[in-house]
């Protein structure tokens, strides 16, 4: 195994407008006019899909919507392009969600409604209650008793929301080692209680049973007011997320005896069982119609924010390639295909369904390039684990752009992912399925899967960049004279057995919920 830098990076920025070819290549050229310059349509696509269709949880009104403009738009673009459904999911519409301290005094509180979450009927106002250090049963039956009527803060609150980083930059070494064990003991503390009283979802039901009219919870990113926001537990009263500051006001209030109460407006709709889809593009090759290549996004996000770098961005990056290769590229020598998934969030449902409905097509798959991590350009693309295909990224890479292609790390043949978004549908059939990665240091603490994922934090200019780098790379894959080979490399030493790790597995698609 060896990484190939194709350039180092630099911190100087480079005018758009430059271009730099290997070799004289019109149709190259062509796509970075297209997608490069100010004829890009990223932004202007960006600011439809985040701005006005918003989340697109799986299985919810926002998510159809985000359907029904992609297949407007590639059918005003000349693109076939179909919805395929493969099973089917839980229906549900967020609506307003508020909640105001009112006792002992009055403040607004930064709160979000979970996925699935039950609404309330009408306005709430009732005490908040936590979770005390509770040793045994006896001592979780006797608490349980007394939550009729209230809201549960169900988690442990934190000590400080700074920025770990921050801490242990600008406080003591022995500040810094207090905080964390402080909160380690915190969370052990309630892990102990949350098992006396049942654990895991019988918890949650048992807090229903007991009378709670509400759960409230708060899954810190880490980050300056940044939460991860995921799906209701609760079956009947409404689960809400509060920032790590307010839930941590609410937690020592109940803690110190003050009782502190809240009115909350938690208004959502259970729509039943709906249909469950991707959304498929196509542009018919002119040589080899039936070899593929695929360009590959997942369209679903969570519901806490606007999903814009997980995975508006990826989305777009498709899209927008898409347009550019219909552009410069109308008549492809092998056919070029886009998917766009649903329930990638769920377990990449929507690309495993389509790879076990469509086995014609991985068989004969020239390349799959997926993107899936943010809003910085492409800077990594690894071979996973595929020994002889090295060769085929070297040539496209080596022939773009070096605006581009000087970004870009090629791992060959790479010691091969196990999971992290759709390719590995398709790698672990042992198709060419390769995750065109960006750099991102702070997506996980502060983008992926938060209530922070919004349309601001897209840098544009990389957009364009990791656009028209597809764009390029479906062409290169397109035209190449020769298949991509699939043969296997020698998979790094799983350190506990001592041997290569086998190739990654392929699971079944959950086609309902």
């Amino acid at each position: 195994m060896h990484r190939l830098a194709l350039a180092v990076a630099v911190l100087t920025v480079t005018p758009l407008a430059a271009q730099t070819l290997p070799q004289d290549n019109p149709v190259l050229r062509a796509m970075w006019a297209e997608g490069m310059t100010e004829r890009s349509q990223a932004a202007r696509l960006a600011h439809v899909l985040m701005d006005s269709i918003g989340p697109r949880l799986n299985g919810s009104p926002g998510y159809t919507a985000a359907s029904d403009w992609l297949q407007r738009l590639y059918a005003e673009w000349g693109i076939t392009v179909r919805r395929e459904e493969y099973g089917t999911w839980r229906g549900w519409r967020g609506g307003h969600a508020s909640l105001t301290l009112t006792s002992p005094r009055v403040q607004n509180l930064d709160a979000t409604i979970l996925a699935w979450s039950p609404g309330a009927a009408g306005p709430i106002e009732a005490e908040v209650a936590h979770v005390p250090e509770l040793t045994d049963q006896v001592s979780a039956n006797a608490w349980i008793g007394t939550v009729r009527g209230k809201i549960v803060l169900l988690g442990p609150s934190e000590m400080s929301c700074r920025e770990p980083q921050s801490v242990e930059r600008l406080a003591t070494p022995e500040t810094y080692a207090q905080l964390g064990a402080e909160r380690t003991r915190r969370q052990r503390a309630f892990a102990a209680s949350a098992q006396a009283l049942g654990g895991g979802q019988r918890l949650h039901a048992r807090l229903e049973e007991a009378g709670a009219v509400a759960v409230f919870q708060s899954q810190w990113s880490q980050g300056w007011g940044v939460n991860k926001v995921f799906a209701a537990n609760t079956q009947r009263v409404p689960s809400l997320d509060l920032s790590c500051e307010d839930y941590g006001l609410l937690h020592r209030m109940a803690s110190s005896g003050w009782a502190p109460r809240v009115r909350m407006v938690a208004e959502a709709e259970d729509l039943g069982t709906v249909p469950a889809f991707n959304v498929i593009g196509e542009i018919r090759g002119r040589e080899l119609p039936n070899e593929y290549v695929l360009l590959s996004a997942h369209l679903d996000s969570w519901a806490g924010a606007t999903g814009a770098t997980d995975n508006g961005t990826g989305t777009i990056t498709m899209l927008e390639a898409m347009r550019i290769l219909r552009a410069t590229y109308p008549n492809p020598r092998r056919t070029i295909l886009v998917g766009h998934w649903g329930g990638e969030e769920q377990g990449l449902i929507g690309s495993r369904a389509f790879t076990e409905d469509h086995p014609d097509i991985v068989t004969n798959l020239q390349a799959v390039f997926n993107q899936d991590n943010g809003t910085w350009r492409i800077d990594y693309i690894q071979a996973q684990g595929l020994s002889a295909a090295g060769a085929h990224l070297q040539r496209w890479v080596g022939a773009i752009p070096t605006e581009i292609s000087r970004h870009i790390t090629l791992d060959l043949p790479g010691p091969q992912e196990l999971g992290g978004s759709d390719h590995v549908s398709f790698l672990c059939h042992g198709a060419p399925g390769w995750r065109l990665q960006s750099h991102y240091p702070d997506y996980r603490q502060y983008t992926w899967h938060t209530d922070r994922d919004t349309y601001d934090k897209i840098i544009f200019d990389d957009l364009k960049n990791n656009a028209t780098l597809a764009a390029m790379l479906a062409y290169m894959a397109s035209e190449d004279p020769e298949r991509v080979p699939r043969d296997r490399a020698v998979l790094p030493v799983n350190p506990q057995t001592g041997q290569p790790r086998p190739w990654i597995a392929c699971n079944p698609a959950r086609r309902r919920f």
